[in-house]
């Protein structure tokens, strides 16, 4: 008996009755059946070893695609906790989930003892072990029952089946990794290698280890079990795993950059920001030209949005609890907030979004439909209590200044006016010299409030505005705000990492809340639609990813120090301060160093600073009016360049790049 089955590309395929995903491989080609690690049946992953039915949607999994390094690298954090208990027997294991470009495994070793970067070695050295053995991964499901005595010496593992099934899923103690232990309802699954080796898991995995080996393990971490300071502390080992050996080597060359590049170890060296332990993590001092930049940044912004017809408000820092209560912020994000301060008989919360203040503001008298749509906008600091375990420098904050607006519309406003936002969106990003982008369309997910058909309206026309803008897209199914779709959008920086930058959102669940109307031009009252949106993201890790995709050498418009000019002798400095006077007509920003040390460390140090311009002064420059330039990144210096064509080169890189083209 034959049964048909559908590709991924479409086409129907009649298979034997019974046909497993893995054989239906092998009939499409052989090379197929060697890469294939899993599949996805009617959208959900899936063992090789599944029987297909008739009418599946089969899409063939292979290493290379990102669901496929999914896989892996969650097949390897098995393989390194099989590792680790076969190293060290009584040890406990809690979860080990894939991560972007790794995995982890978080473990709890007898008599409190703890990894050494040696014991990493020996650990790589075991998985080798399993993986040349080709254990196979084989799946089984059992009772709540079952399941707690399997993991009757396994504490974490116990704690995991008992909080999923009581329901707790979605409790917030409960870690979002633990989605993906195997759990569900009245039964368990678990994964068994051939050596007896078992894992409380969903799946898939790959067919057996010899299909996995291009891995590393990185280092390993404290962290805390579910992430609550008070509950047991556990010993994390993070690794990375690719598809081939090729892509693992690429990967760590990547890495190397990227330490080069972090923003943190910048900012220290060209003495922009830090984070007084005195002030509190997650809350960063800016100096003199950190300040600047952000400045520079903010300012570019300010204009623009006045040219793109945004009005500027300012609101307070803290507000009433009950603001935020009909908000819905109190209600969803508590955890995450800054505790409350008491004063006077009220409540008072550090505001964790800008949205609500927006709102009042709209709300301070009646509109109508004549002022729509009305965009406000806000540099606007909020704040959110981060656990310190994830605060990353200035790219995770519990104090982030939002380039944050809310633009209010009829609903027959809202299609040309979210084109119009996204293409503003990209042309403010293009200006800081960014220029590779993709974009998410978050959707409804299971906990929301609205009903469908508006979610549905607003959904439609977010993704309209992306077919418009030409920006390409995927759907990420169920991953929306509570209250609205959205559209992420990210970049990729010189090195090819992914950031997340800007973010659109369709909300008609606030104006509901706050009761916002407009008289139409019928003398009827609507209810008005609200977009948030912020740009930049936030300033702080705006400014964190720009240092890192430039590696601290900042476009000339951007950089704190424009121009060095330095005299060879200080009897060349009157004419260095004549040059330097020159150059600031055009507004840029100079500065002079004295010759009072030899001129060679004073090159380097300006290299060092990541300055666009060192202008060397000597004698034949003070006598013909020229000057030297050590143009940042050239590998010669230019002699004998005369000052004028100097001031003619340097003017429109002052200006920056074009000013973004927007919407009328």
């Amino acid at each position: 008996m034959e049964i048909s089955v559908v590709l991924a590309d479409g086409t129907e395929r009649k298979v034997p009755s019974g046909c497993t995903v893995s054989q239906l491989a092998g009939m499409i080609g052989s090379k197929l059946a060697k890469d294939a690690i899993a599949a996805k049946v009617n959208g959900d992953q899936v063992d090789l070893r599944t029987e297909l039915h008739q009418g599946d949607k089969v899409e063939i999994i292979t290493p290379a695609s990102e669901e496929g390094r999914e896989i892996l690298r969650h097949s390897t954090a098995h393989v390194l906790a099989q590792a680790v208990l076969d190293l060290w027997p009584g040890a406990h294991f809690a979860i080990g989930p894939a991560i972007a470009d790794g995995f982890y495994y978080d473990f709890e070793l007898p008599n409190s003892s703890h990894f050494t970067d040696e014991d990493l070695v020996k650990i790589e050295a075991r998985m080798r072990e399993i993986v040349s053995e080709g254990q196979s991964f084989t799946r089984a499901e059992y009772s709540i029952q079952e399941g707690l005595e399997l993991f009757s010496e396994q504490p974490f593992k116990q704690e995991i089946i008992k909080k999923v099934a009581d329901g707790e899923v979605q409790d917030e103690s409960l870690d979002a990794d633990e989605s993906d232990q195997g759990v569900q309802g009245s039964s368990v699954s678990v994964y068994r290698n051939s050596s007896g080796f078992t894992d409380l898991c969903r799946g898939p995995h790959v067919p057996s280890t010899d299909k996995l080996g291009s891995f590393k393990l990185m280092r390993v971490a404290g962290a805390y079990w579910r992430g609550n300071e008070k509950g047991p502390q556990l010993q994390r080992i993070y690794g990375t795993a690719w598809e081939s050996d090729k892509a693992l080597r690429e990967h760590l060359i990547r890495l190397e950059e990227a330490e080069k590049r972090d923003h943190r170890k910048i900012g220290l060296e060209l003495d922009l920001f830090h984070f007084p332990p005195e002030i509190g993590g997650g809350l960063p001092v800016f100096h003199p030209k950190g300040a600047l930049i952000r400045q520079i940044m903010e300012d570019y912004s300010k204009k623009e949005h006045r040219r793109a017809d945004y009005q500027a408000v300012w609101t307070p820092h803290i507000a009433k609890s009950t603001l935020f209560e009909t908000s819905g912020h109190l209600g969803w994000y508590k955890a995450g907030m800054y505790p409350p301060m008491e004063m006077e008989g009220a409540t008072y919360y550090p505001k964790p979004m800008n949205c609500p203040m927006h709102i009042l503001i709209y709300k301070s008298r009646g509109r109508s439909y004549k002022e729509l749509p009305l965009r406000l906008f806000e540099l606007g600091t909020v704040y959110r209590f981060e656990r310190s375990g994830v605060l990353h420098g200035l790219a995770r904050v519990r104090g982030l200044t939002q380039d944050d607006s809310h633009i209010f519309c009829a609903p027959n406003q809202l299609s040309a006016e979210l084109a119009r936002l996204l293409k503003f969106v990209i042309s403010i990003l293009r200006a800081f010299g960014l220029s590779d982008f993709e974009a998410e369309l978050a959707t409804r997910p299971e906990k929301a409030v609205g009903s469908e058909e508006e979610w549905n309206q607003a959904t439609l026309a977010l993704e309209q505005a992306l077919i418009t803008s030409g920006i390409s897209y995927t759907i990420a199914e169920g991953e929306g705000a509570f209250y609205a779709p959205k559209i992420d959008v990210h970049l990729k920086d010189a090195i090819g990492r992914r950031w997340q930058v800007s973010t659109l959102q369709v909300d008609l669940q606030l104006p509901q809340l706050f009761d916002l109307e407009f008289v139409d031009s019928d003398n009827t009252r609507k209810r008005p639609w609200m977009v948030h949106r912020a740009l930049f993201g936030s300033v702080e890790r705006f400014f964190a990813i720009l240092l890192e995709h430039y590696a601290g050498a900042l476009p000339v418009w951007l950089s704190p120090i424009q121009v060095s000019i330095l005299p060879v002798r200080d009897d060349h400095s009157q004419y260095a301060e004549s040059v330097a006077s020159e150059l600031k007509k055009l507004d840029a920003r100079v500065e002079v160093i004295p010759a009072d040390e030899p001129l060679g460390g004073r090159i380097r140090r300006a290299k060092m600073d990541k300055v666009p311009y060192v202008i060397v002064v000597g004698d034949s420059d003070v006598a013909n009016r020229t000057v030297g330039i050590n143009a940042r990144g050239s590998n010669a210096p230019e002699r004998d360049v005369a000052l004028g064509d100097f001031v003619l080169r340097l003017a429109p890189e002052l200006e920056g790049t074009p000013i973004g083209e927007l919407n009328d």
